[in-house]
């Protein structure tokens, strides 16, 4: 879809970004606060003192239970470092912050949002972008697309949709509007002229 591209954009606007894919890559690493319950529930993920995450993603894959553990250790983990965050912006003044979270709708997080932006591309350049990662198959997108919501349902979800199929240019000027747009209705909400 774009999502780490747009988030750069609010990020080149000057607002902080909670990026959960990073967080959770910080938790697998030697050292993680994830790595040793993970370790506990998936001996064999472990190498190193580090996830694998090849392994784990092969673990976790088309076992609903085996997922469901996972998500049981590595939410409140992030869960932590995004109050962690929030309370940072908080207590510098920051008015404004994204918190790009994965799954948000499926997960039930977008009910704890102020708005919501959804990221969207047509289905055919969902696929083909997807498809161009390393290790990604046909097989792993189905498997992660059975676990979202179909994007016209986000889309009709969200506050503000970015459209990425016409360019980073356009997806910038719509992610500018989009920070206006949030900073007029603070403004409004507080009655502050």
């Amino acid at each position: 879809m774009g999502k780490s591209e747009t988030a750069k954009m609010f990020a080149k606007l000057g607002v902080p970004i909670f990026d959960t894919d990073a967080v959770v890559h910080r938790l697998y690493e030697r050292g993680g606060s994830a790595v040793p319950q993970i370790a506990k529930a998936f001996p064999s993920c472990v190498a190193q003192g580090a996830v694998d995450r090849a392994s784990l993603a092969a673990k976790v894959a088309a076992d609903t239970q085996s997922f469901r553990t996972l998500e049981s250790i590595v939410h409140p983990l992030v869960a932590e470092e995004q109050r962690r965050f929030l309370d940072d912006a908080e207590s510098h003044g920051i008015e404004m912050v994204v918190l790009d979270v994965p799954l948000l709708f499926e997960t039930g997080s977008h009910a704890s949002m102020d708005a919501i932006v959804v990221v969207s591309a047509p289905a055919e350049s969902q696929r083909s972008r997807v498809l161009s990662r390393p290790g990604m198959t046909t097989e792993k997108l189905d498997q992660i697309l059975a676990r979202q919501l179909p994007d016209s349902e986000k889309r009709a979800k969200a506050d503000f949709v970015v459209e990425t199929s016409q360019g980073l240019d356009h997806a910038f000027e719509q992610v500018k509007r989009i920070v206006t747009l949030l900073h007029r209705r603070r403004l409004k909400d507080h009655n502050i002229a």
